[in-house]
C-alpha cells in the first residue's frame, strides 16, 4: 500500500510538469498524499505492535487447540478432493512435430496442441461420438473397465466428494466461530485493515474453499493443418459422477452373492445412512447435536479395497478424525 502511494507521487510529480492544471494542484494533491501516507504508516506501526504485543499472544494460546482442529480438518478435506482414481488413457508415447516443407510454417493448432493426462486427442469422428455419448467414450478411451472394481472406486470418489463439500461449509462455520468467540478482543482497525493479516497470525492455514478439484474429461480434435478443431470436455462433478455411476452400473455383472443386496452410492444414501444412525459417530459417540459444525462421513466398515460392497450393513456413520485414523490404519 505505501508503495501504491509513493507511485501515485511519482506519476502525479511527472504529469504536473507537463500539465499546467494539475501542476497549480499539484501541493494539495501532495498534501493530501502525505497525510493518508503518514495514516498508512500509523495504522502499520499499530498492526504490528498489537501481533507482537502479550494480549494478542494470550489470545493465540487461548485458541491454539481450535485452530489446530480446524486446519486439520481442511487438510483432510484436501485428502478427500484429491481421492479421484488417477484415470490414464492409453499411453501410444510422444512425439515432438516440426513442419519440413519449403515454407517451413509454423500451424498454429498443432504447435500449440499440448499432450495432458485427461485430454484424447482423436479423430473429428471420435470427438463427435465423445459429444454424443461421454461415459461411453471415456471409458473406451481412459481405460476404465465397466466392472464391479471400478464401480467401487467411483462410488469411493463420489462419497469422499460430497463429504468435501459438506466440509468445506463446515469449516468455514467453524473458522468463523472461532473469529466471532474474539472479536471483542481484537481492535475494530485490525479486524477492518488487516483480516488475512489476523489470520495468519492465529495460525490458519490458507485454505482455498473455491478451487476446483473434479476431474475433467476432454476430447480434442485438431484438423492435420491446425486450422480447425473441436474439443468436448466431461466434468465429474457430483450430478454427473451419480449419473456416470448409473452408467457404470448398467454395464456391471455383479457377483452373484450380491445380487439383490448391493446399493449404488448415491447423496440419498449417504444421508440416509447418516439419519438412521442418528448423526452420530459410531465409533466415537460424538455426534452433530454435541458439535453443530462437526463433520459426518459414511464410511465402509470392510473396505471397497478389501473387497467390502456398498451395502447397508457395511456402511457406518464416523465423524471425520475417526474416519481419517482408521483409514491411516488401514494403510
Amino acid at each position: 500500500m505505501i508503495a501504491a502511494i509513493i507511485a501515485v507521487l511519482v506519476i502525479a510529480g511527472i504529469f504536473s510538469l507537463v500539465i499546467p492544471a494539475l501542476a497549480a494542484a499539484a501541493p494539495y494533491l501532495l498534501a493530501a498524499t502525505v497525510v493518508l501516507l503518514v495514516a498508512v504508516i500509523i495504522v502499520n506501526v499499530i498492526a504490528s505492535s498489537f501481533f507482537k504485543g502479550e494480549k494478542f499472544k494470550a489470545i493465540k494460546a487461548g485458541i491454539a487447540e481450535y485452530i489446530t482442529d480446524c486446519n486439520d480438518l481442511n487438510a483432510h478435506i484436501g485428502d478427500l478432493r484429491k481421492s479421484y482414481v488417477n484415470v490414464k488413457k492409453t499411453d501410444y508415447g510422444e512425439a515432438s512435430y516440426s513442419n519440413v516443407g519449403k515454407q517451413n510454417f509454423k500451424r498454429k493448432g498443432i504447435a500449440n496442441a499440448a499432450y495432458a493426462q485427461n485430454v484424447y486427442d482423436c479423430s473429428k469422428q471420435v470427438c463427435d461420438g465423445a459429444r454424443k455419448q461421454p461415459f461411453k467414450y471415456i471409458c473406451k478411451y481412459f481405460n476404465i473397465q465397466s466392472d464391479e472394481k471400478s464401480l467401487s472406486q467411483f462410488e469411493e470418489i463420489l462419497n469422499n466428494f460430497i463429504a468435501a463439500e459438506d466440509g468445506k461449509e463446515l469449516s468455514r462455520k467453524k473458522r468463523n466461530g472461532i473469529l466471532d468467540s474474539i472479536k471483542t478482543d481484537i481492535p475494530w482497525i485490525i479486524r477492518k485493515f488487516f483480516p488475512d493479516r489476523l489470520n495468519r497470525e492465529l495460525g490458519f492455514d490458507e485454505f482455498l474453499f473455491d478451487e476446483l478439484f473434479f476431474p475433467t474429461f476432454s476430447f480434442r480434435y485438431i484438423s492435420s493443418g491446425g486450422n480447425s478443431g473441436a474439443q468436448f470436455d466431461t466434468t465429474l462433478d457430483i450430478p454427473m459422477l451419480e449419473r456416470f455411476i448409473d452408467f457404470l452400473s448398467e454395464k456391471v455383472k455383479f457377483a452373484k452373492s450380491a445380487a439383490g443386496q448391493r446399493r449404488l452410492m448415491t447423496t440419498k444414501l449417504r444421508a440416509s445412512i447418516i439419519d438412521r444412525d442418528n448423526r452420530t459417530c459410531k465409533m466415537c459417540g460424538n455426534s452433530t447435536g454435541a458439535e453443530p459444525n462437526l463433520l459426518l462421513e459414511v464410511d465402509h466398515i470392510i473396505p471397497v479395497s478389501k473387497g467390502g460392497m456398498t451395502t447397508e450393513d457395511n456402511l457406518q456413520t464416523l465423524c471425520w478424525k475417526c474416519n481419517r485414523s482408521k483409514g491411516a490404519k488401514i494403510l
